[in-house]
């Protein structure tokens, strides 16, 4: 649960509210925020619940992927990589059985099809049809009956590009991933790509905007080099927040602090991104230790008063599930969000102009 100590410093509203929310990442991890916070879309059941709720749910989400099944489909149909808008669609679908399930299937065998999961090729078959890869994604939402909007940062075929501590530069996500070593700024190949205006809108109307969990340089910093989406997030009047991940990542973020991933994503957008940053408090295991501790990771360390000197309060509980990995308990994780938006003051949200 939240921090009471810290979150009772935020002055208490009265009553529920209906909120927008703009969640931005990319990966397993943006997925996995939606899925609880899908929980929380108003419907007719939650209408005279009392509770604070959803009224518009919207995901942003990456487009630089260039691996496994999206790469394939990338090289091979000129298109946006599709799966982890893939993976957002089917988190926020109405049905989690049947379709999600026909979604989510990767073909085992078969020439051409071995690796596909069945959902990047919908979605391919969809750009196809329509021509337009943001038109795909809106109709497999209503096909999956989703609770919320799916929006790719950008329509525009970007590559992610690295400069090293080095000074090399290493091009495509695939081979970052790879590199060894550490990272010290992050582009998009072409620079001046635009988002969506209705990415723009939904992040000028939001009331509550995060950003995480995923991957730093690979899953949340490319979002914020579309640098009007950036522009947007600093401007927003809504309550912002960090949802920082559980451990460090290979050839991404080991050694990095919790304050370290909230430098290296303001120092990207050009601004101060937040207000608040959501952090696991919770060990991870002896054993789950010990299987990251191979690749040479380990748990975040919540540097508590570096995250205040940035000016973010931090909002401290437990926010893990162990399996196999370590992954964010995400009905925890919406739960303290909700808590936080129902004692935030409201603010005054501006009308977006265009620049």
């Amino acid at each position: 649960m939240v921090s009471q100590q810290r979150m009772n410093s935020s002055p208490k509203k009265s009553g529920p509210r209906d909120l927008r929310v703009v969640a931005i990442g990319g990966g397993t991890g943006l997925s996995t925020l939606l899925k609880g916070l899908k929980r929380y879309v108003l419907t007719p059941s939650l209408a005279d619940s009392g509770q604070t709720t959803i009224r518009e749910l919207c995901g942003v989400v990456t487009v630089s992927d260039d691996g496994g099944s999206s790469g394939r489909l990338r090289k091979e149909l000129n298109m946006l990589p599709p799966g982890d808008i893939r993976n957002c669609i089917v988190a926020l679908s109405e049905d989690e059985a049947l379709m999600s399930r026909l979604f989510q299937h990767r073909f085992q065998k078969g020439s051409g099809l071995e690796g596909h999961s069945f959902g990047n090729l919908f979605l391919a078959a969809l750009t196809s049809v329509t021509g337009d890869f943001a038109e795909a994604v809106r109709l497999s939402s209503e096909i999956l009956l989703t609770r919320g909007h799916i929006y790719p940062a950008t329509v525009a075929s970007v590559e992610l590009e690295t400069l090293m501590e080095d000074g090399t530069r290493v091009r495509g996500e695939t081979q970052i991933t790879a590199s060894k070593g550490k990272i010290r700024e992050l582009f998009l190949v072409p620079p001046d790509v635009r988002p969506l205006p209705q990415t723009l809108d939904a992040i000028a109307s939001a009331d509550l905007i995060t950003v995480g969990p995923g991957s730093l340089f690979t899953s949340l910093i490319p979002n914020l080099l579309v640098r009007e989406i950036a522009r947007s997030i600093v401007d927003s009047a809504a309550v912002k927040v960090f949802v920082c991940n559980l451990m460090t990542q290979a050839n991404e973020s080991l050694g990095l602090s919790a304050a370290d991933h909230i430098r290296a994503l303001n120092s990207h957008a050009g601004g101060q991104l937040f207000d608040y940053a959501l952090i696991n408090n919770k060990s991870v295991s002896a054993e789950l230790q010990e299987k990251y501790a191979s690749e040479g990771a380990s748990q975040i360390v919540a540097d508590l008063n570096a995250i205040e000197a940035l000016g973010v309060c931090p909002i401290l509980g437990d926010y893990l599930d162990e399996g196999g990995v370590a992954r964010h308990a995400t009905d925890r994780v919406a739960q303290d969000l909700m808590a936080l938006m129902a004692q935030a003051p409201d603010r005054q949200a501006p009308s977006r102009t265009e620049s």
